[in-house]
C-alpha cells in the first residue's frame, strides 16, 4: 500500500472581507502519496490556490484557516510554530507560484535569488551557493546558465522565468512540490516543455507533486490521481483513469467535455453555462445545482456527501450511481 506523504482533512479557509465572509475553502479533504502526482482541477475561484497556500500556511490577509488538519510527514502543520514553518518551506515543501514575474525580485540577479535560498536552508557559503545555482539552471534546461545567473528578471522571457521559479522551488530537493498553474500565460510549445521538465525533476529527485490547473488535458498527461474542486469543495476524486473513463459528477463531465479531443471530432466544444457562485452566500444543497442540467429538488435541499463509487473513487452527487455521464475517453 502506498505511503501517504500529505493528508488534508476538513480544511476550511475563509476570507473576512467588508462584504462578508468568503468561504474560499470549505471542508476540503485530500491526500498525496509518496512519489505520485496529484492534480487539483477546477475553474478560477474553485479554491485550488487557497488550498495550496493553506498547506504552506501563507494565506494572505484577510484570509484565515479556521478549521481542519494538514499533516505532512506525520506532522500537523497547523500546530507548528512560525519558525518551524519557515524552515519547512523551501527545504521540505517547494512552491511554484502562478506568476513568476511577480515572485522574482526585479532588483536582484537570478544568482542572488537562488543562492539566498541555498545559504538559508543548506548552510552553503556564497560561492558554493552560486555554483549550485548554476547547476540548478542547467538541471532545469536553461541554456548558458553562467550568463543567466548574472541577469535580472526583466531580461528574461516568460518561459525562462518559469524555469528559474522551478529551480528555486527544487533547489533543496523537497519531498513535496506544489505547482500552481505552472504553464499559465506561456505558449503551447513552452507549456509542453515546462511539463516535461517537471515530470523529469519529479523522477530525478523522487518527489511527490501537486499540480494545480484548470486544464484536464494537462491532468491526463501528467497526474496519477485527480481532485475536482468546485466552489471550495471536493466534488470528485480518484485515479486519473477512473475520473476520465467513468466520471461520476456532472461538473467533472462538464470539465471533460470542454477539452479538445481528436477522437471525438467535435466541431464545437461544450461550454459550462453560468459562473462560480458567490462564496459569501453559496447556493443551498449542491453548490453546482444552478448550473447542472441534471439537478432536481434534492440537489437544492440537501448537501451531497462524498461517497465511494469504487475503490479510491469518490463523488459528491445524489445521482452519482444513476447518471450515465459522458467521457471523451469512452465516447
Amino acid at each position: 500500500m502506498a505511503e501517504t506523504l500529505l493528508r488534508v482533512e476538513g480544511l476550511r479557509t475563509y476570507f473576512y472581507t467588508w462584504a462578508g465572509v468568503v468561504k474560499a475553502v470549505d471542508g476540503v479533504s485530500l491526500h498525496v502519496n509518496k512519489g505520485e502526482t496529484l492534480g487539483i482541477v477546477g475553474e478560477s475561484g474553485s479554491g485550488k490556490t487557497v488550498t495550496a497556500l493553506s498547506i504552506m500556511r501563507i494565506v494572505p490577509a484577510p484570509g484565515k484557516i479556521i478549521e481542519g488538519k494538514i499533516e505532512f510527514q506525520r506532522k500537523n502543520l497547523l500546530a507548528e510554530s512560525d519558525e518551524e514553518m519557515r524552515k519547512l518551506r523551501g527545504r521540505e515543501i517547494g512552491y511554484i507560484f502562478q506568476d513568476p514575474t511577480s515572485t522574482l525580485d526585479p532588483v536582484y540577479t537570478v544568482g542572488e535569488q537562488l543562492s539566498e535560498v541555498l545559504v538559508r536552508h543548506q548552510n552553503l557559503d556564497k560561492k558554493s551557493a552560486m555554483d549550485r545555482a548554476v547547476e540548478l539552471l542547467r538541471i532545469v534546461e536553461i541554456p548558458d546558465p553562467e550568463i543567466r545567473i548574472n541577469q535580472y528578471p526583466h531580461q528574461l522571457s516568460g518561459g525562462t522565468k518559469q524555469r528559474i521559479a522551478i529551480a528555486r522551488a527544487i533547489c533543496c530537493s523537497p519531498s513535496l512540490l506544489l505547482a500552481d498553474e505552472p504553464t499559465t500565460a506561456l505558449d503551447v510549445t513552452i507549456q509542453a516543455q515546462i511539463l516535461e521538465t517537471l515530470k523529469g525533476l519529479k523522477d530525478r529527485f523522487n518527489m511527490s507533486m501537486v499540480l494545480i490547473t484548470h486544464d484536464m488535458g494537462i491532468v491526463a498527461e501528467t497526474c496519477d490521481r485527480v481532485v475536482i474542486l468546485y466552489a471550495g469543495q471536493v466534488y470528485e476524486t480518484g485515479t486519473t483513469e477512473q475520473v476520465f473513463e467513468n466520471p461520476k459528477h456532472p461538473y467533472t463531465e462538464a470539465l471533460l467535455t470542454s477539452v479538445p479531443h481528436l477522437a471525438l471530432k467535435r466541431e464545437r466544444l461544450s461550454v459550462i453555462q453560468g459562473n462560480i457562485p458567490n462564496l459569501i452566500e453559496p447556493p443551498s444543497g449542491c453548490r453546482f445545482h444552478p448550473r447542472c442540467k441534471y439537478a432536481q429538488q434534492i440537489c437544492i435541499d440537501k448537501v451531497p456527501e462524498l461517497e465511494p463509487m469504487e475503490e479510491g473513487h469518490l463523488a459528491a452527487c445524489h445521482f452519482a450511481r444513476e447518471l450515465k455521464l459522458k467521457s471523451p475517453v469512452t465516447s
